[in-house]
């Protein structure tokens, strides 16, 4: 008798922690991912802020399962979902894929909330290649600005805007903070890169809203401190190259890092199922698609609510939680035993403001400072995949920590346009 074949799309959290969860069931799995990697999301801010190489925090998705023997990994994209007849229709050609049981984990996007125009001038960091353009983008900005003659457009160059005042705003505008201040501070001859202005714009009261207050009001301290500009209650009306507009102000910047939303992958519109304003999933309790007892929708594809009655968060915990729930499930439908509805657990949330600055709430205990960040040291290393991940990390952030410098402040991709009488004594290579 054939193996029963469960499908899962997408290596990220959800996914991977779902195939290990059948690691010794008598199945037969296969992974579909975009991309050969799983990326270890928390830490994507530390690329961008050039602190970590893309290597450290991201392993191929084979590596990572290689001693596992019931799953095979596939490089392609899943372009929509056949639900009757049980097969997935792959992007490349007409070529198909049959399953038994499927498991969605096809992840978020950005969503710029009816502006995709603005997608260009203030990119996301969901991906590896989003956290090296910005990083490209940041860096480049303090190499033009020390060309720069024209004190307007300097000032322009070295103003930094960052939309969105949850965890991943909140860690980018301190990143972006201790760059200038620390990281840069004596690399440059013509300009201070201490001068640089961060703004982080909330629409919302405060920053971290999901936070308690106490933790919230010391991350916003804290960020103050290392000089971010933090306006809560100020929605961002426009953005376009080289200034955004805030209500009737406008404000000259050269680099702008969209933190403020995301929308559910277009893959879970192709399964027919009702889905919420942000275009996820409304999952049955045991993490189905509404009359299907086969299909799964895990992570951030997927909308649910927890105790409180609000919408679990888009993290990482919810993930690898939604991930295991999915397997056990997968497997009790193999052994003829009705599913089991999904229970959320609470871990904690954590948010790092800069160098030895973070807030951890674990519902138990709260944490901030100094404190804080020992704690969201410990736990993101501690679940990083891989030995040398962790242990290359971990060096990398003590010599960070001990030399208030990035080790990886290198500028890829296309090289900048160059005006003709400066490209010409600039030479090749």
């Amino acid at each position: 008798m054939a193996l029963p074949h469960v499908v899962i799309i997408g290596g990220g959290f959800g996914g991977l922690y779902a195939a290990r969860a059948l690691r010794r069931a008598r199945v037969r799995i296969t992974i579909l991912d975009r991309r050969n990697h799983h990326v270890f999301q928390p830490l994507l801010y530390q690329v961008a802020m050039a602190a970590l190489s893309p290597g450290d925090i991201a392993s191929p998705i084979r590596w990572i399962l290689r001693r596992q023997k019931n799953v095979e990994v596939l490089l392609a994209e899943v372009r929509a979902i056949d639900q009757a007849g049980k097969q997935l229709i792959l992007a490349d050609g007409d070529e198909r894929l049959s399953y038994d049981f499927l498991i969605v984990a096809s992840g978020a996007t950005h969503a710029y909330f009816g502006h995709d125009e603005w997608r260009a001038t203030a990119p996301g960091l969901k991906t590896l290649e989003d956290a090296l353009d910005i990083r490209r983008r940041v860096l480049l900005a303090f190499e033009h600005a020390e060309r720069e003659s024209d004190l307007h457009r300097r000032e322009r160059l070295l103003t930094f805007v960052v939309i969105g005042g949850g965890p991943t705003g909140v860690e980018m505008a301190g990143a972006l903070a201790e760059i200038s201040r620390q990281s840069l501070a004596r690399d440059f001859r013509h300009i201070d890169p201490s001068s640089a202005r961060i703004i982080l714009i909330e629409a919302g009261p405060s920053v971290l809203s999901t936070f308690p207050e106490s933790l919230r009001e010391a991350a916003r301290a804290d960020l103050t401190r290392l000089g971010v500009d933090v306006r809560t209650g100020a929605a961002v009306t426009g953005v376009s190259p080289g200034a955004i507009a805030v209500g009737s102000e406008i404000i000259a910047a050269e680099t702008v890092i969209w933190a403020a939303g995301v929308a559910a992958s277009p893959l879970g519109a192709t399964l027919g199922a009702p889905l919420d304003r942000a275009g996820r999933v409304l999952v049955e309790p045991e993490l189905t698609v509404p009359g299907s007892r086969t299909v799964f929708v895990i992570g951030d594809l997927a909308a649910r609510a927890g105790a409180d009655g609000k919408p679990l968060p888009g993290v990482a915990q919810v993930a690898i939680q939604m991930g295991k729930h999915a397997a056990r499930n997968v497997l009790r439908a193999i052994e003829q035993q009705p599913y089991r509805p999904f229970v959320y657990r609470d871990l904690g949330n954590m948010a790092t403001i800069g160098r030895a600055s973070a807030v951890a709430d674990f519902g138990w205990m709260r944490l901030k400072g100094y404190l804080g960040w020992l704690a969201w040291l410990f736990v993101h290393i501690l679940n990083l995949i891989g030995f040398r991940n962790r242990l290359v990390v971990m060096v990398q952030w003590a010599w960070s920590y001990f030399s208030y410098q990035r080790a990886i402040r290198l500028i890829t991709g296309p090289l900048p346009e160059l005006d003709g009488d400066r490209r010409s004594s600039a030479g090749t290579s």
